[in-house]
């Protein structure tokens, strides 16, 4: 479908809307002249779109910024924060203060430069590197979707963007915005910043792309308008509320709009306009009013916008309160994040049986064993991968697809859209009620890590199952043997990456995962079969730690040897080889580095002992220095991968790279 809607007269309102857009303008480019930085361009140009969706479509209200059921609105283009900041004033947001804006930019305030989830009630999520927020936004309507199919209409709100034209050259927008368009997902509407201005100059510097072709392309619905005409953009706010299919509204704007030399310019974007462009502007657009001064009539019709969602806020809950009782609870119950009662009765029960019936099977076909066990009592994860679900084994028993025509189902084939799957993953977590997992291999991450780093910095519990984790993946090659990955993974603060031994340290591991709210992980997991290594149960979570003892040495410890997920058999092997000799070393697994380096010193201390330590993992060696201590021929010693992999079967490249217990003996026998 292709609509343009065409601009209508001014009509007797425009005078107000015009004060609207301008308080917008001037609060926005005052606050960057103050700051003496960041990006005045394109609040003032989108002022006309943003006034017309906050004062008649959004639904929200500003003295509950968390009322579940609020439209969410997403600045995909968050070097435009003073856009959003500007909008929480005039509304009536709590924590949002004139002195805030004033200190823009500076160090304690909440105005950060791009907008910071957690740090404004407002910003459903951290936006800036662009193109992440408009495929939160398909995460957070895949979201409202799945838990409408649940609960009916107390779930009943649309997610919308404002992205511009750096976040529609970006890479992952094609993958957001294909997923978006095959599952239907008709309650997210874009609203596209054309401004035809990046920061080289226009954009036809290097992009002559049609955007409105390539969302129709997708299975999109498309409109265009003149961004600055307030009765056409509502026409077409009101067609895309009404749209069976994802909405893009094109709206031609003029970056700095009111600025009376710079308007329309690259010059605009990211510095102030400073104060003779600004008195030009005033004067221009007729706001002859002080920096950070709002007209009191002006600021009380924005009040009113900010408050008129309470009403239809009072009505929801009054529809929560006639909810049957346990259906109540329940959507309470996930909104708040908590999971449900006993649900780690699943993972003692799995453990205990895995240590009695020791399977030798790949951490993938164990992560797939938990899976089937917490999928059942913790109704809110879903699941999904990048087209390698037979591979990552992610996919619980039951689980049903996804799906335009069933929003019910739990899993999401995310197709060959790696970074999408995590970005999206992330909105699905912001937008709350669910708990998302999705799986590719390891050595993708790389594809996927700007979004991983922002589940970090935004303390999103979003599960990321990682497969094929290491050279033990074989006959693939280099191109799909993640050498560096773990190392670079581990250098992401509040990020679990956890690389398990054994099918109890997987169910270990996946406890943690579920049960950290405010972090995310990474679950490294091999393609090859490995033995069981805890067959001796215990309730107790070992894995918590992130490290412990997995087998002391028989007399006074001679020697420590550190490994994590598949190499901790090789490390048991080693000890074994070298009791044989007489030598008494310890096994340590470290299955989260994370998790153990927050524990006390002495704890760390007690684990790792004071004889000299070896690592070994089928990893770069990179890190592993704090472990092991000082290297050399009497002190710690690191055995690992120091180039890239090779195309063969595993037990030849782990031969090869000299990954072996062997090795492992004859560095500890060099060293005590």
């Amino acid at each position: 479908m292709t609509t343009a809607v065409a601009a209508s007269a001014t009509t007797n309102s425009g005078a107000l809307h015009a004060a609207l857009a301008n308080a917008i303008r001037f609060l926005s480019a005052d606050a960057v002249q103050k700051a003496n930085s960041g990006h005045p361009g394109m609040p003032m140009g989108i002022a006309d779109v943003a006034t017309v969706l906050f004062t008649r479509f959004l639904k929200f209200d500003a003295s509950a910024p968390k009322w579940p059921d609020r439209d969410r609105f997403v600045l995909s283009a968050g070097h435009g924060s003073m856009l959003l900041y500007s909008l929480m004033y005039l509304t009536g947001y709590a924590d949002m203060t004139l002195d805030q804006l004033k200190n823009f930019r500076q160090l304690g305030s909440i105005t950060a430069g791009h907008p910071e989830y957690g740090h404004v009630s407002a910003a459903e999520t951290t936006t800036g590197p662009l193109g992440q927020g408009l495929a939160n936004a398909v995460g957070m309507a895949l979201a409202e979707r799945h838990l409408a199919a649940r609960f009916g209409d107390i779930v009943d709100h649309t997610t919308y963007v404002i992205a511009g034209d750096g976040c529609l050259m970006e890479g992952i927008s094609h993958e957001a915005i294909s997923l978006a368009g095959h599952l239907k997902l008709n309650r997210l509407i874009v609203l596209f910043d054309d401004n035809q201005i990046s920061i080289d100059g226009p954009t036809d510097l290097s992009v002559s792309d049609d955007q409105r072709k390539r969302f129709e392309a997708s299975g999109w619905n498309t409109w265009a308008v003149d961004g600055h005409d307030p009765d056409a953009i509502a026409a077409a706010l009101t067609a895309a509320r009404k749209s069976e299919k994802p909405a893009m509204i094109a709206c031609r704007t003029v970056i700095g709009f009111g600025a009376p030399t710079l308007a329309g310019t690259a010059k605009t974007h990211g510095s102030p306009l400073g104060a003779a462009e600004i008195a030009g502007a005033r004067e221009k657009l007729g706001w002859p009013h002080e920096p950070f001064v709002v007209p009191d009539d002006v600021l009380g019709s924005w009040r009113a916008a900010g408050a008129r969602g309470a009403v239809v806020h009072k009505a929801w809950a009054a529809r929560m309160a006639q909810m049957p009782d346990d259906q109540r609870r329940e959507f309470l119950r996930l909104a708040s994040g908590a999971l449900p009662g006993g649900w780690e009765k699943a993972i003692v029960a799995l453990k205990q049986k895995t240590s009695a019936e020791a399977p030798k099977v790949a951490t993938r076909q164990a992560s797939e064993t938990v899976l089937n066990a917490l999928a059942p009592v913790i109704p809110e994860m879903i699941g999904g991968s990048a087209d390698l679900t037979g591979s990552n084994n992610t996919k619980a028993a039951g689980m049903k697809a996804v799906s335009a025509a069933d929003y019910a189902g739990r899993y999401i084939y995310y197709g060959v859209r790696e970074h999408a799957m995590a970005a999206a993953m992330n909105g699905m977590a912001l937008h709350g009620g669910v708990i998302p997992y999705g799986g590719t291999f390891l050595v993708f991450t790389d594809y996927c890590r700007p979004a991983i780093r922002l589940s970090a910095l935004m303390g999103q519990r979003v599960i990321y199952v990682m497969t094929h984790d290491s050279i033990g993946l074989g006959e693939d090659g280099p191109t799909h043997q993640p050498v560096e990955h773990l190392a670079a993974l581990r250098a992401i603060p509040n990020l679990y990456v956890m690389r398990p031994c054994d099918t109890v340290e997987t169910a270990e591991c996946w406890a943690l995962a579920v049960a950290a709210k405010s972090t995310p992980s990474v679950l490294a997991l091999t393609r090859q079969a490995l033995p069981t290594l805890r067959s001796v149960h215990t309730d107790d979570n070992l894995c918590a730690k992130g490290g412990y003892v997995l087998a002391e040495a028989d007399g006074k410890r001679a020697a420590t040897i550190i490994a994590t997920g598949s190499e901790v058999s090789l490390a048991m092997e080693a000890r074994t080889k070298l009791k044989a000799e007489g030598i008494a070393a310890a096994v340590v697994s470290l299955p989260c580095w994370a998790l153990f380096d927050a524990q006390a010193q002495s704890y760390r201390e007690l684990v790792l002992g004071d004889a000299p330590r070896v690592a070994v993992e089928a990893a770069s060696t990179f890190g592993w220095e704090r472990y092991v201590g000082p290297l050399g021929t009497k002190a710690g010693a690191i055995i690992g991968m120091t180039t890239f992999g090779a195309s063969a079967p595993a037990p030849d490249l782990y031969k090869h790279f000299g990954i072996t217990a062997e090795a492992v003996v004859q560095a500890v026998k060099a060293r005590i």
